[in-house]
Order: C-alpha cells, then sequence, then structure tokens
C-alpha cells in the first residue's frame, strides 16, 4: 500500500497584500529549475527537497489549489504537524511570499511595457539557503547551460542528504557547506567537473563550514541595515564571483539595484526593444524610473514571453 501522503494549502499573497502569480513564479528564473529543484512547465508544478533540521529532508510538490492558494503535497509518509508547518514556512521562503511588491507595482502600471507585470509577476524563485544560490550561479558562470546543469546535478547526488524518495539529483537536499568542504579538490575535477570553478566552490564551501564567512547574514540583512553598494562588495570578494554573478545573486536575494548585463541578457533587450544597438549605459537609463527595482524591471522586460500566452 502506497504511504499516505500530507498536502495542505499556502495563501499566494505577498507581504503587501499584493497578488502572486504562481506560474510567473515558477518561471521567474533558469536557476530555479537546477536540482533539488524541478518545475514542470506544462502542468507549472514545483517539486523541491527540503532540509529539516535533525532529520531527514522531505520532498514537496508544489501547485496551483483554490483560487489564490497554492496546493502542497508532502511525497513519502505524512510528516507530522509541527514539520509540515516548517514546510509551509520554507515554501513560502522559496516563493518569497514575505515580499512587498506593491513599490515595483506602482511604477509598473504606469508603464505600457511593463504594466503586464503588476497582476503578480516579479517573486524571483530563491533557494532555502543563500550558500545553495552563490553555488548555483558560480555554475553558471563561463560555460553552457548543460554544463551548469551537470555540476549542480553532481553536487546534489553525490553530496545531498537523500530524502526518502530519491532518485539520482532529485529527492535529495542542497548539499550543506560542511558536506562540501570534505571533498578533495579530485572530486571537484573528476566527478563534478567543475574546472577552475572547483577550487572556488572548495573554498567557498571551506570558508562558510568554518564560520569565517556569514552568507546567511546577506540574506537577513534589511537595505538598512546593509545596503546594496556594500552586499555587492562582499559578494565580489567571494571567490568565483565576478560583476555578472553579484548581480545575479543580489537578485536572488531581493536586492534589485543592479541590471543582469551579460551575453545572454543584452541580445535579448536588442530583440524585445526593437533596437539594433544599446550601450549598456542606454539600458540602465531606461530603468532608472524603479529606483531599488530597475534590475527586476529589466528582468521581467526581457522573459515576459517564458509562460505561454504572454508576448513580448
Amino acid at each position: 500500500m502506497a504511504a499516505r501522503r500530507a498536502s495542505a494549502e499556502l495563501r499566494l499573497v505577498g507581504a503587501g497584500g499584493e497578488p502572486v502569480d504562481l506560474r510567473r513564479t515558477l518561471a521567474s528564473h533558469g536557476v530555479a529549475d537546477l536540482p533539488p529543484n524541478r518545475i514542470d512547465d506544462e502542468a507549472w508544478i514545483l517539486e523541491l527537497t527540503l532540509p529539516l533540521e535533525r532529520k531527514k529532508p522531505r520532498t514537496v510538490r508544489v501547485a496551483a489549489g483554490r483560487d489564490c492558494y497554492a496546493r502542497l503535497e508532502v511525497l513519502g509518509g505524512a510528516p507530522t504537524k509541527s514539520d509540515l508547518e516548517r514546510l509551509k514556512a520554507k515554501v513560502a521562503h522559496v516563493l518569497r511570499l514575505d515580499e512587498d511588491l506593491t513599490p515595483f507595482y506602482e511604477v509598473a502600471a504606469a508603464d505600457p511595457d511593463l504594466a503586464w507585470a503588476a497582476a503578480g509577476a516579479g517573486r524571483m524563485i530563491r533557494s532555502p539557503t543563500v550558500f545553495e544560490d552563490v553555488v548555483k550561479t558560480i555554475c553558471t558562470t563561463n560555460c553552457v547551460w548543460s554544463a551548469t546543469v551537470r555540476m549542480v546535478s553532481a553536487l546534489v547526488e553525490h553530496l545531498g542528504e537523500p530524502a526518502a524518495e530519491a532518485d539520482g539529483p532529485f529527492g535529495r537536499a542542497f548539499p550543506t557547506p560542511e558536506a562540501m568542504a570534505r571533498k578533495p579538490s579530485a572530486f571537484y575535477s573528476e566527478t563534478v567537473r567543475a574546472g577552475y570553478r572547483g577550487a572556488y566552490l572548495r573554498a567557498l564551501a571551506k570558508s562558510v563550514a568554518s564560520g569565517k564567512l556569514d552568507l546567511e547574514q546577506l540574506g537577513r540583512a534589511s537595505p538598512e541595515d546593509l545596503p546594496d553598494d556594500e552586499v555587492a562588495a562582499r559578494l565580489l570578494a567571494l571567490p568565483g564571483v565576478g560583476p555578472y554573478a553579484a548581480a545575479h545573486v543580489m537578485m536572488l536575494l531581493g536586492r534589485y539595484s543592479r541590471l543582469i548585463l551579460d551575453s545572454w541578457t543584452r541580445p535579448k533587450y536588442l530583440r524585445v526593444s526593437g533596437s539594433r544597438r544599446a550601450k549598456d549605459t542606454t539600458i540602465e537609463r531606461r530603468f532608472r524610473r524603479y529606483g531599488p527595482y530597475a534590475g527586476l524591471a529589466f528582468w521581467l522586460y526581457l522573459t515576459r514571453d517564458w509562460v505561454e500566452g504572454d508576448s513580448s
């Protein structure tokens, strides 16, 4: 007999009472689909494996439920009531339901190119930890997407703690800094095949595992406590993190003042805008009206066509 599964509901509303479009959130960025996550972009279901303190990880499926709600299904045996509440809180964190996007929507509503976003777009899926987002971002640098998938999949499959239903790189939590720090250089070069990134990943994991580096503080601190310039400086000081990676991680931290300008976003901007050429300064000027949300506005401008039925 199959094990009984537990389910729960999560209200899809932001911290300011604004609507949350689940499909748009699931399609927010490509890194969101890296293991241990996987996204079914036809049924719009997110599957993610979440760590539980002093217990085995649990795999949760998140799908649209009744109006303005997401439905959560916990795979495997039914969790305790307290564990179910902890899993709900972790999913809410991943979906950024604690963020207030109403200031961004107020500006977007007056922009013909981005007024559509005010219906609930703009939440950037984040990982349970800042460490996971930094590692995944480093694995996106200077390589094709298939290489990124290979590297992250190897890390999760070989080092991630399995849930009851583990299957390759899925059904496992993302590896802890301690698990990554224990592995020798050969693991990163031969198993992960991370190339030059291997030394960066190992050094990062060692710094976090030893307590010398507190990446999670970057996720906890408010802009008043830690301004964007300081966050950017701290990210740029990390091994393997350059301007692109810093801007990407900042987006996942909810710091949207920087535009992610790289070999994909620049050509995509030209296609969407119909421009033949545009300097970075020209692109930045287009979104300056959004102030601290300039990078988010730029990203949404480029990715409107990521959800079927929308056009750019």
